[in-house]
């Protein structure tokens, strides 16, 4: 039962940590562990990112998560269908004990990260126990809701960081460490370069061990807000105690294992960037940059030193906006907020550019959307005839210092990452 392990007792003043029956696929009816997975939905959303997972393997993971219809009652109708009849074929299979599960995944430049996969009981908002540090967008919460409701299905976890201890009272960090010197349950390399490697912890005391330390920790969402929101959504439709009390994450202690924090773009299409920049006139400093993309980048580094700044293009040329003017920015950001979150270049970027100089609104995916490629945005750009706007990255204090004030950021403010692959271990929601 996916609830197996769930203590109906006084919840920890932290993170409570539960095993459950992990849902896996079956390497021997699959072509491939690599073909089947994915990356998170969001970062998958794009069509042609979507027909090439379809058509690496029939069974890729992105035919639950971004299931393909005419209309959304249909999709999620598809979604329950193909989860229903890959559990009878044994194409998925539930684990026999249910366990915590150790997670590794790395690059190859040496990157390597680890953390524990499980199911934690959602704390009440007030108890300050997990930390948002974005906004959400309620059509995608909707969305995410709705795949949820068809399938009873938790698809893929979403990643919470914590800092833990240096020394031999960081229990959890030592099991890990221990586990991963073992011989794993699954090992797979994706077409990325990336390997991934899985274990379970079904000995009773390790389990143990993880959730008493665990119990005394705090928790930032580094990447799933809408999945989280969309938990609490959930939770709140159904009785408690039971499944829905609970939600599939990865937790990836950031003290040994820091997340690498990108940006994540904008893509305006129904703005051309000769109109993006005529309405910058006298608001912003405006200069073209004769750069490749990697240069571009670098001079939009260096002008962030100073303040806000964005680089802008869609046309095969760069453009860097930069040294907003003081009174736009009076005018237009939110003074009843940290001088920390008015700084922002996210904040700037969605209270002053997008709804006062260029009116689109951030809400809305006709007008805009969500991109983490760089180089994606851009020649989705040229081709359409829109405007990207490329942000340089936050530094990860930043974030966890406002969570910790209650600020959230902007939506998609920031990418951490690495992010978990999709389609290794799922849960189900059965009462």
């Amino acid at each position: 039962m996916s609830t197996a392990g769930h203590s109906e007792t006084t919840a920890p003043p932290g993170l409570d940590i539960t095993p459950f029956r992990g849902l896996r696929y079956d390497p021997d009816r699959v072509g491939s562990l690599a073909a089947v997975t994915s990356p998170p939905y969001d970062v998958v959303v794009r069509p042609d990112g979507v027909h090439h997972l379809q058509s690496a393997d029939p069974h890729n993971i992105v035919r639950l998560i971004l299931p393909q219809a005419a209309t959304p009652d249909e999709r999620n109708d598809r979604a329950a269908r193909t989860l229903r009849h890959w559990r009878a074929e044994g194409i998925l299979r539930t684990d026999p004990d249910p366990g915590l599960y150790v997670y590794e995944q790395g690059d190859g430049d040496g990157l390597v990260q680890r953390g524990i996969i499980g199911t934690l009981r959602l704390p009440d908002p007030a108890d300050g126990v997990v930390l948002p540090h974005e906004d959400v967008m309620p059509h995608v919460v909707a969305d995410r809701a709705a795949l949820m409701r068809a399938t009873h299905a938790n698809l893929e976890p979403l990643l919470l960081t914590y800092r833990g201890d240096d020394g031999p009272a960081d229990a959890t960090g030592a099991l890990v460490e221990r586990t991963a010197a073992g011989p794993p349950l699954l090992a797979t390399t994706t077409e990325d370069g990336h390997h991934h490697r899985l274990w379970s912890l079904t000995d009773p005391a390790e389990v143990a061990a993880v959730r008493s330390d665990l119990a005394r920790r705090q928790a930032l969402i580094a990447d799933g807000h809408h999945r989280w929101a969309t938990y609490r959504r959930l939770r709140a439709e159904h009785s408690s105690p039971g499944p829905w009390d609970y939600g599939l994450v990865l937790l990836v202690d950031t003290a040994r294992y820091p997340l690498r924090v990108r940006a994540i773009h904008r893509l305006l299409p129904g703005l051309p960037l000769p109109d993006a920049l005529a309405a910058l006139h006298g608001l912003f400093r405006v200069r073209r940059v004769d750069a490749d993309l990697t240069d571009a980048l670098e001079a939009l580094a260096k002008a962030t030193q100073d303040g806000n700044a964005f680089l802008l293009a869609g046309d095969g040329t760069f453009h860097l906006i930069d040294r907003p003017d003081p009174d736009l920015l009076a005018r237009t950001v939110p003074a009843d907020r940290p001088a920390a979150w008015r700084a922002l270049d996210a904040t700037v970027l969605h209270t002053t550019l997008l709804d006062h100089v260029w009116h689109v609104p951030a809400d809305s995916p006709d007008r805009i959307a969500y991109i983490h490629d760089t180089a994606a945005t851009v020649e989705k750009a040229e081709r359409d005839g829109g405007t990207a706007v490329l942000l340089h990255p936050v530094h990860e204090e930043v974030v966890r210092d406002l969570a910790r004030q209650g600020v959230t950021m902007p939506r998609k403010s920031t990418s951490f990452g690495p992010k978990p692959a999709s389609g290794l271990v799922l849960r189900l929601l059965e009462s």
